[in-house]
Protein backbone atom coordinates (compact mmCIF):
# COMPACT_ATOMS: atom_id res chain seq x y z
CA UNK A 1 0.00 0.00 0.00
CA UNK A 2 1.67 3.06 -1.05
CA UNK A 3 2.15 5.82 1.78
CA UNK A 4 3.24 9.41 1.75
CA UNK A 5 5.47 10.54 4.33
CA UNK A 6 4.54 14.30 4.95
CA UNK A 7 7.22 16.60 4.83
CA UNK A 8 6.60 17.88 8.27
CA UNK A 9 4.10 16.88 11.28
CA UNK A 10 3.98 20.46 12.44
CA UNK A 11 0.05 20.80 11.93
CA UNK A 12 -0.80 22.69 8.75
CA UNK A 13 -3.28 25.55 10.94
CA UNK A 14 -1.00 28.86 10.91
CA UNK A 15 -2.63 29.92 7.85
CA UNK A 16 -6.05 29.43 10.12
CA UNK A 17 -5.12 31.37 12.91
CA UNK A 18 -6.86 34.59 11.56
CA UNK A 19 -9.66 33.08 9.27
CA UNK A 20 -13.32 32.14 11.20
CA UNK A 21 -13.65 28.74 9.67
CA UNK A 22 -17.65 27.64 8.33
CA UNK A 23 -18.65 24.20 9.86
CA UNK A 24 -17.74 21.96 6.65
CA UNK A 25 -14.05 24.00 7.25
CA UNK A 26 -14.19 22.71 10.37
CA UNK A 27 -15.27 19.18 9.81
CA UNK A 28 -12.93 18.88 7.22
CA UNK A 29 -10.00 20.03 9.28
CA UNK A 30 -10.93 17.53 11.93
CA UNK A 31 -11.12 14.62 8.90
CA UNK A 32 -7.45 14.91 8.91
CA UNK A 33 -6.71 13.60 12.42
CA UNK A 34 -9.49 11.79 13.03
CA UNK A 35 -11.70 8.93 11.70
CA UNK A 36 -15.30 8.62 10.98
CA UNK A 37 -17.37 10.13 14.24
CA UNK A 38 -18.99 12.34 11.90
CA UNK A 39 -21.90 13.04 14.02
CA UNK A 40 -19.45 14.43 16.59
CA UNK A 41 -17.14 16.31 14.23
CA UNK A 42 -20.60 18.27 13.07
CA UNK A 43 -21.56 18.92 16.57
CA UNK A 44 -18.55 20.19 17.70
CA UNK A 45 -18.16 22.49 14.81
CA UNK A 46 -22.15 24.01 14.64
CA UNK A 47 -20.77 24.66 18.63
CA UNK A 48 -17.37 26.37 18.01
CA UNK A 49 -19.64 28.76 14.86
CA UNK A 50 -21.53 29.68 17.10
CA UNK A 51 -19.54 31.25 18.83
CA UNK A 52 -18.22 32.98 16.22
CA UNK A 53 -21.87 34.57 15.73
CA UNK A 54 -22.12 35.67 18.83
CA UNK A 55 -19.07 37.85 18.94
CA UNK A 56 -21.31 39.27 16.00
CA UNK A 57 -24.20 40.30 17.71
CA UNK A 58 -24.76 43.49 19.83
CA UNK A 59 -23.25 42.41 23.98
CA UNK A 60 -26.64 42.84 24.83
CA UNK A 61 -28.02 40.04 23.17
CA UNK A 62 -25.17 38.12 22.60
CA UNK A 63 -24.35 37.98 26.96
CA UNK A 64 -27.86 35.99 26.86
CA UNK A 65 -26.68 33.12 24.13
CA UNK A 66 -24.94 30.64 26.42
CA UNK A 67 -22.79 28.04 24.09
CA UNK A 68 -24.44 24.47 23.99
CA UNK A 69 -22.82 22.20 26.00
CA UNK A 70 -21.85 18.86 24.39
CA UNK A 71 -22.01 15.44 25.84
CA UNK A 72 -20.64 12.53 24.04
CA UNK A 73 -21.28 8.57 24.75
CA UNK A 74 -19.10 6.14 23.78
CA UNK A 75 -16.76 3.74 24.35
CA UNK A 76 -12.84 4.46 25.02
CA UNK A 77 -10.30 5.32 21.97
CA UNK A 78 -12.98 5.87 19.80
CA UNK A 79 -11.91 9.70 18.99
CA UNK A 80 -13.75 11.52 22.38
CA UNK A 81 -10.54 13.35 23.49
CA UNK A 82 -8.68 14.02 20.33
CA UNK A 83 -11.83 15.76 18.85
CA UNK A 84 -11.93 18.14 21.50
CA UNK A 85 -7.86 19.02 22.05
CA UNK A 86 -7.67 19.18 18.47
CA UNK A 87 -10.75 21.68 17.82
CA UNK A 88 -8.73 23.36 20.31
CA UNK A 89 -5.28 23.65 18.34
CA UNK A 90 -7.63 24.86 14.88
CA UNK A 91 -8.86 28.04 16.80
CA UNK A 92 -6.03 28.52 19.01
CA UNK A 93 -8.47 28.49 21.75
CA UNK A 94 -7.24 27.67 25.64
CA UNK A 95 -8.19 23.90 26.54
CA UNK A 96 -8.16 22.00 29.09
CA UNK A 97 -9.02 17.96 29.80
CA UNK A 98 -10.09 16.54 33.43
CA UNK A 99 -11.17 13.62 34.60
CA UNK A 100 -14.39 14.40 36.58
CA UNK A 101 -13.65 11.62 38.65
CA UNK A 102 -11.12 13.76 40.40
CA UNK A 103 -13.13 15.44 41.90
CA UNK A 104 -14.59 12.87 44.36
CA UNK A 105 -10.92 11.96 45.98
CA UNK A 106 -11.35 12.67 49.40
CA UNK A 107 -8.47 13.54 51.42
CA UNK A 108 -5.63 16.36 50.20
CA UNK A 109 -5.41 15.04 46.52
CA UNK A 110 -8.82 16.22 46.68
CA UNK A 111 -9.67 19.63 44.19
CA UNK A 112 -12.56 22.05 44.36
CA UNK A 113 -13.85 21.94 40.69
CA UNK A 114 -13.00 25.45 40.27
CA UNK A 115 -9.04 24.76 40.18
CA UNK A 116 -9.67 23.61 36.58
CA UNK A 117 -10.90 27.18 36.06
CA UNK A 118 -7.76 28.27 37.20
CA UNK A 119 -5.63 25.77 35.33
CA UNK A 120 -7.33 26.88 32.08
CA UNK A 121 -6.61 30.57 32.73
CA UNK A 122 -2.94 29.64 33.75
CA UNK A 123 -2.91 27.80 30.37
CA UNK A 124 -3.64 30.58 28.81
CA UNK A 125 -1.43 33.05 30.10
CA UNK A 126 1.48 31.05 28.93
CA UNK A 127 -0.58 31.13 25.48
CA UNK A 128 -0.82 34.64 25.02
CA UNK A 129 2.70 35.14 26.32
CA UNK A 130 4.32 32.94 23.56
CA UNK A 131 1.93 35.06 21.10
CA UNK A 132 3.06 38.55 22.32
CA UNK A 133 6.55 37.04 22.52
CA UNK A 134 6.71 36.23 18.89
CA UNK A 135 5.35 39.77 17.98
CA UNK A 136 8.36 40.92 19.87
CA UNK A 137 10.57 38.70 18.76
CA UNK A 138 11.96 41.30 16.00
CA UNK A 139 12.64 43.65 18.32
CA UNK A 140 13.90 41.37 21.43
CA UNK A 141 16.46 39.85 18.78
CA UNK A 142 18.10 43.33 17.88
CA UNK A 143 18.44 44.33 21.54
CA UNK A 144 20.39 41.12 21.91
CA UNK A 145 22.22 41.72 19.10
CA UNK A 146 23.29 45.43 20.30
CA UNK A 147 23.92 44.47 23.92
CA UNK A 148 26.56 41.99 22.32
CA UNK A 149 27.59 44.04 20.54
CA UNK A 150 28.50 46.49 23.56
CA UNK A 151 30.27 43.94 25.19
CA UNK A 152 32.98 43.32 21.80
CA UNK A 153 32.88 46.66 21.73
CA UNK A 154 32.63 49.13 23.88
CA UNK A 155 30.88 52.08 23.21
CA UNK A 156 33.46 55.57 22.75
CA UNK A 157 33.13 57.73 25.70
CA UNK A 158 32.71 61.06 25.71
CA UNK A 159 34.88 63.34 27.38
CA UNK A 160 34.82 67.02 27.70
CA UNK A 161 36.49 67.24 24.01
CA UNK A 162 34.30 66.19 21.47
CA UNK A 163 35.36 62.65 20.05
CA UNK A 164 37.42 63.12 16.84
CA UNK A 165 35.33 62.54 13.74
CA UNK A 166 37.51 59.82 12.27
CA UNK A 167 37.39 57.92 15.35
CA UNK A 168 34.34 57.80 15.49
CA UNK A 169 33.90 56.63 11.96
CA UNK A 170 36.56 53.95 12.95
CA UNK A 171 34.25 52.50 15.96
CA UNK A 172 31.01 52.27 13.42
CA UNK A 173 33.07 50.27 10.58
CA UNK A 174 34.34 47.83 13.07
CA UNK A 175 31.17 47.46 14.97
CA UNK A 176 29.86 47.03 11.24
CA UNK A 177 32.45 44.23 10.74
CA UNK A 178 31.60 42.65 13.97
CA UNK A 179 27.66 43.07 13.33
CA UNK A 180 28.24 40.96 10.10
CA UNK A 181 30.53 38.35 11.86
CA UNK A 182 27.95 37.99 14.47
CA UNK A 183 25.08 37.77 11.94
CA UNK A 184 27.22 34.97 10.05
CA UNK A 185 28.01 33.00 12.88
CA UNK A 186 31.84 33.11 13.19
CA UNK A 187 31.88 34.64 16.89
CA UNK A 188 29.03 31.39 18.25
CA UNK A 189 32.21 30.02 20.27
CA UNK A 190 34.02 33.39 21.55
CA UNK A 191 33.87 33.63 25.57
CA UNK A 192 32.14 37.10 27.12
CA UNK A 193 31.33 38.15 30.28
CA UNK A 194 27.58 39.44 30.67
CA UNK A 195 25.56 40.31 33.61
CA UNK A 196 22.99 36.99 34.40
CA UNK A 197 19.80 37.40 37.15
CA UNK A 198 19.88 34.39 39.11
CA UNK A 199 15.91 32.31 38.43
CA UNK A 200 13.88 32.14 41.41
CA UNK A 201 12.98 28.75 42.94
CA UNK A 202 9.44 27.27 42.07
CA UNK A 203 6.17 28.94 43.51
CA UNK A 204 4.43 28.24 46.73
CA UNK A 205 2.06 25.95 47.63
CA UNK A 206 -0.06 26.73 50.04
CA UNK A 207 -3.26 24.81 51.73
CA UNK A 208 -6.71 26.30 51.44
CA UNK A 209 -10.20 25.40 51.96
CA UNK A 210 -9.82 24.55 48.44
CA UNK A 211 -7.72 21.96 48.82
CA UNK A 212 -4.02 22.54 47.55
CA UNK A 213 -3.98 25.31 44.90
CA UNK A 214 -0.41 26.67 43.32
CA UNK A 215 -0.62 30.41 44.18
CA UNK A 216 2.97 31.14 41.93
CA UNK A 217 3.72 34.21 44.35
CA UNK A 218 7.06 34.89 43.46
CA UNK A 219 9.79 36.09 46.05
CA UNK A 220 10.87 38.74 44.01
CA UNK A 221 7.10 39.68 43.27
CA UNK A 222 7.10 41.01 46.92
CA UNK A 223 10.27 42.29 47.36
CA UNK A 224 12.80 42.42 44.60
CA UNK A 225 16.50 41.23 45.46
CA UNK A 226 15.33 38.75 48.18
CA UNK A 227 15.95 35.13 47.82
CA UNK A 228 16.39 35.93 43.90
CA UNK A 229 16.69 38.42 41.11
CA UNK A 230 20.27 39.08 42.06
CA UNK A 231 22.62 39.47 39.15
CA UNK A 232 26.10 38.73 38.94
CA UNK A 233 28.35 38.14 36.44
CA UNK A 234 29.41 35.34 34.02
CA UNK A 235 31.68 34.36 31.37
CA UNK A 236 30.10 32.43 28.85
CA UNK A 237 29.78 31.39 24.97
CA UNK A 238 28.24 33.67 22.71
CA UNK A 239 26.03 31.38 21.44
CA UNK A 240 24.92 31.12 25.33
CA UNK A 241 24.91 34.53 25.95
CA UNK A 242 22.11 34.95 23.56
CA UNK A 243 19.50 32.82 25.35
CA UNK A 244 20.48 34.52 28.70
CA UNK A 245 19.79 37.89 27.48
CA UNK A 246 16.97 37.16 24.91
CA UNK A 247 15.08 36.21 28.01
CA UNK A 248 15.53 39.06 29.81
CA UNK A 249 14.84 41.41 27.10
CA UNK A 250 11.29 39.36 26.65
CA UNK A 251 10.52 40.13 30.82
CA UNK A 252 11.49 43.63 30.39
CA UNK A 253 9.35 44.19 26.93
CA UNK A 254 6.09 42.24 27.56
CA UNK A 255 3.47 43.61 29.53
CA UNK A 256 2.37 40.84 31.87
CA UNK A 257 -0.32 43.24 32.90
CA UNK A 258 -1.53 43.19 29.34
CA UNK A 259 -0.90 39.33 28.78
CA UNK A 260 -2.77 38.11 32.06
CA UNK A 261 -5.89 40.90 30.59
CA UNK A 262 -6.03 39.10 27.54
CA UNK A 263 -5.53 35.86 28.98
CA UNK A 264 -8.75 36.22 30.97
CA UNK A 265 -10.39 37.55 27.87
CA UNK A 266 -9.56 34.43 26.00
CA UNK A 267 -10.82 31.91 28.23
CA UNK A 268 -14.26 33.68 28.75
CA UNK A 269 -14.99 33.89 24.94
CA UNK A 270 -13.05 30.78 23.57
CA UNK A 271 -12.35 28.47 26.68
CA UNK A 272 -12.75 24.56 26.31
CA UNK A 273 -13.58 22.38 28.68
CA UNK A 274 -13.35 18.64 28.52
CA UNK A 275 -14.84 16.54 31.42
CA UNK A 276 -13.94 13.64 30.69
CA UNK A 277 -15.54 10.24 33.01
CA UNK A 278 -18.88 12.06 33.48
CA UNK A 279 -20.38 8.65 33.54
CA UNK A 280 -18.42 8.00 36.83
CA UNK A 281 -20.01 10.84 38.56
CA UNK A 282 -23.53 10.10 37.53
CA UNK A 283 -25.87 8.44 40.07
CA UNK A 284 -28.57 9.55 42.45
CA UNK A 285 -28.43 10.14 46.67
CA UNK A 286 -29.60 7.11 48.26
CA UNK A 287 -28.62 8.36 52.22
CA UNK A 288 -25.29 6.74 51.79
CA UNK A 289 -22.30 5.10 49.94
CA UNK A 290 -20.61 6.52 46.99
CA UNK A 291 -23.51 8.13 45.55
CA UNK A 292 -23.43 10.43 48.06
CA UNK A 293 -20.22 11.85 46.84
CA UNK A 294 -20.79 11.61 42.67
CA UNK A 295 -24.49 13.92 43.47
CA UNK A 296 -21.93 16.07 45.28
CA UNK A 297 -19.63 16.60 42.89
CA UNK A 298 -22.55 17.28 39.95
CA UNK A 299 -23.82 19.95 42.32
CA UNK A 300 -20.55 21.53 42.80
CA UNK A 301 -20.37 21.19 38.76
CA UNK A 302 -23.21 23.26 38.13
CA UNK A 303 -22.23 26.53 38.98
CA UNK A 304 -19.26 26.65 36.76
CA UNK A 305 -21.31 25.02 33.63
CA UNK A 306 -24.21 27.34 34.09
CA UNK A 307 -21.96 30.21 34.98
CA UNK A 308 -19.86 31.83 37.46
CA UNK A 309 -17.43 34.47 39.02
CA UNK A 310 -14.03 32.59 39.41
CA UNK A 311 -11.75 33.86 41.16
CA UNK A 312 -8.13 33.46 40.49
CA UNK A 313 -4.52 35.03 40.73
CA UNK A 314 -4.72 37.12 37.03
CA UNK A 315 -8.60 38.10 38.11
CA UNK A 316 -11.94 37.85 37.99
CA UNK A 317 -13.24 35.24 35.30
CA UNK A 318 -16.85 34.41 33.94
CA UNK A 319 -17.48 31.05 33.18
CA UNK A 320 -20.59 32.10 31.72
CA UNK A 321 -19.43 31.41 27.72
CA UNK A 322 -16.70 28.47 28.24
CA UNK A 323 -17.84 25.51 26.35
CA UNK A 324 -17.75 22.19 27.89
CA UNK A 325 -17.35 19.13 26.54
CA UNK A 326 -18.42 16.15 28.77
CA UNK A 327 -17.56 12.90 27.93
CA UNK A 328 -18.27 8.86 29.26
CA UNK A 329 -18.77 5.76 28.18
CA UNK A 330 -21.49 4.93 30.00
CA UNK A 331 -22.24 1.34 30.71
CA UNK A 332 -22.98 0.99 33.77
CA UNK A 333 -24.63 4.55 34.11
CA UNK A 334 -26.89 6.36 31.79
CA UNK A 335 -26.65 10.20 30.91
CA UNK A 336 -30.70 10.43 32.35
CA UNK A 337 -28.44 9.37 35.75
CA UNK A 338 -26.92 12.18 36.43
CA UNK A 339 -28.73 15.71 38.22
CA UNK A 340 -31.79 16.88 35.83
CA UNK A 341 -29.91 20.60 36.19
CA UNK A 342 -26.79 19.37 34.53
CA UNK A 343 -28.57 17.11 32.42
CA UNK A 344 -29.77 20.49 31.23
CA UNK A 345 -26.63 21.97 30.77
CA UNK A 346 -25.68 19.49 28.24
CA UNK A 347 -28.51 19.94 25.27
CA UNK A 348 -26.41 18.27 22.42
CA UNK A 349 -25.97 14.58 22.93
CA UNK A 350 -24.01 12.71 20.46
CA UNK A 351 -23.14 8.88 20.22
CA UNK A 352 -19.87 7.91 19.28
CA UNK A 353 -19.67 4.47 17.22
CA UNK A 354 -17.31 1.45 17.99
CA UNK A 355 -14.42 1.21 15.68
CA UNK A 356 -13.98 -2.09 13.61
CA UNK A 357 -10.95 -3.32 11.01
CA UNK A 358 -11.80 -0.75 8.38
CA UNK A 359 -11.57 2.15 10.50
CA UNK A 360 -8.28 0.68 12.36
CA UNK A 361 -7.04 0.50 8.25
CA UNK A 362 -7.65 3.71 8.05
CA UNK A 363 -6.34 5.14 11.23
CA UNK A 364 -2.89 3.44 10.57
CA UNK A 365 -2.76 5.20 6.94
CA UNK A 366 -4.92 7.92 6.38
CA UNK A 367 -4.40 10.88 9.00
CA UNK A 368 -1.35 13.47 8.74
CA UNK A 369 -0.40 11.58 12.37
CA UNK A 370 -0.85 7.84 11.25
CA UNK A 371 1.09 5.63 13.18
CA UNK A 372 2.71 3.94 10.34
CA UNK A 373 3.93 7.63 8.94
CA UNK A 374 4.91 8.01 11.95
CA UNK A 375 6.82 4.40 12.90
CA UNK A 376 8.84 5.43 9.31
CA UNK A 377 9.46 8.69 10.26
CA UNK A 378 11.43 7.47 13.45
CA UNK A 379 13.23 4.92 11.47
CA UNK A 380 14.22 7.25 8.81
CA UNK A 381 16.21 8.87 11.17
CA UNK A 382 18.51 5.62 11.20
CA UNK A 383 18.39 5.89 7.45
CA UNK A 384 15.61 2.81 7.39
CA UNK A 385 13.76 3.21 5.01
CA UNK A 386 10.60 0.93 6.00
CA UNK A 387 7.62 -0.06 4.10
CA UNK A 388 4.20 -1.65 4.58
CA UNK A 389 2.26 -3.59 2.24
CA UNK A 390 -1.45 -3.48 2.07
CA UNK A 391 -1.47 -6.96 3.73
CA UNK A 392 0.46 -6.12 6.37
CA UNK A 393 -1.86 -3.33 7.25
CA UNK A 394 -5.00 -5.28 7.10
CA UNK A 395 -3.06 -8.48 9.47
CA UNK A 396 -2.57 -5.35 12.11
CA UNK A 397 -5.96 -4.15 12.21
CA UNK A 398 -7.31 -7.63 12.40
CA UNK A 399 -5.15 -8.78 15.28
CA UNK A 400 -6.24 -5.20 16.72
CA UNK A 401 -10.12 -5.75 16.66
CA UNK A 402 -9.75 -9.42 17.51
CA UNK A 403 -7.56 -8.71 20.86
CA UNK A 404 -10.28 -5.94 21.45
CA UNK A 405 -12.94 -8.48 21.09
CA UNK A 406 -11.30 -11.07 23.43
CA UNK A 407 -10.17 -8.29 26.04
CA UNK A 408 -11.16 -5.06 26.74
CA UNK A 409 -12.59 -2.76 23.99
CA UNK A 410 -9.66 0.27 24.28
CA UNK A 411 -10.79 1.19 20.26
CA UNK A 412 -7.67 3.10 18.39
CA UNK A 413 -5.90 2.18 21.39
CA UNK A 414 -5.06 -0.33 20.96
CA UNK A 415 -3.12 -0.16 17.62
CA UNK A 416 -0.70 1.41 19.28
CA UNK A 417 0.61 -1.81 21.40
CA UNK A 418 0.30 -4.04 18.24
CA UNK A 419 2.15 -2.13 16.05
CA UNK A 420 5.09 -1.34 18.93
CA UNK A 421 4.63 -5.15 19.12
CA UNK A 422 5.15 -5.66 15.35
CA UNK A 423 8.32 -2.96 15.29
CA UNK A 424 10.39 -4.50 18.10
CA UNK A 425 12.88 -6.06 16.68
CA UNK A 426 13.56 -3.42 13.69
CA UNK A 427 13.00 -0.92 16.70
CA UNK A 428 15.67 -2.33 18.57
CA UNK A 429 18.43 -3.45 16.25
CA UNK A 430 17.84 -0.21 13.49
CA UNK A 431 21.17 1.66 14.31
CA UNK A 432 23.20 -1.36 13.92
CA UNK A 433 21.53 -2.83 10.32
CA UNK A 434 22.92 -2.41 7.45
CA UNK A 435 20.11 -3.51 5.34
CA UNK A 436 18.79 0.38 4.85
CA UNK A 437 15.37 -1.27 3.32
CA UNK A 438 12.64 -3.31 5.06
CA UNK A 439 9.24 -4.24 3.51
CA UNK A 440 7.29 -5.18 6.01
CA UNK A 441 3.95 -7.80 4.93
CA UNK A 442 2.04 -9.84 6.22
CA UNK A 443 3.99 -12.84 7.07
CA UNK A 444 6.25 -10.58 8.92
CA UNK A 445 3.11 -8.90 10.98
CA UNK A 446 2.30 -13.03 11.59
CA UNK A 447 5.95 -14.08 12.90
CA UNK A 448 6.29 -11.19 15.60
CA UNK A 449 2.91 -11.74 16.87
CA UNK A 450 2.85 -15.26 16.13
CA UNK A 451 2.47 -16.04 20.15
CA UNK A 452 -0.22 -13.91 21.14
CA UNK A 453 -1.92 -15.14 18.04
CA UNK A 454 -1.52 -18.87 19.23
CA UNK A 455 -2.46 -17.90 22.94
CA UNK A 456 -5.97 -17.50 24.47
CA UNK A 457 -4.64 -15.18 27.08
CA UNK A 458 -3.58 -12.67 24.61
CA UNK A 459 -3.67 -10.21 27.57
CA UNK A 460 -0.46 -11.44 28.93
CA UNK A 461 1.09 -10.13 25.66
CA UNK A 462 -0.91 -6.63 24.43
CA UNK A 463 -2.85 -4.29 27.39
Amino acid sequence: MPIILPQSFKEPVMELMDKELTPREIVTELDKFIIGQQAAKKAVAIALRNRYRRRKLPPELGDEIAPKNILMIGPTGVGKTEISRRLAKLTFSPFLKIEASKFTEIGYVGRDVESMIRDLVRMSVEMVKLEKIEEIRGKTERNVEERILDVLLPPLKRTANTVEQDEVGKFHDTREKLRRQLRGGLLEERIIEIEIKEKMSSPFEIFSNSGIEEIGIHIQEIIPGLGGGKSKRRKVKIKEARGYLLEEEQKRLLDMDQVNSLAVEKVEHSGIIFLDEVDKISGRETGHGPEVSREGVQRDLLPIIEGTTVNTRFGLVKTDHILFIGAGAFHVSKPSDLIPELQGRFPIRVELTSLDKKDFVKILTEPENALIKQYKALLETEGIHVEFTEDAVDEVAEIAEKVNEINENIGARRLHTVMEKVMEEISFDAPEMKKKKILIDKTYVEKQIKDIVEDQNLSRFIL
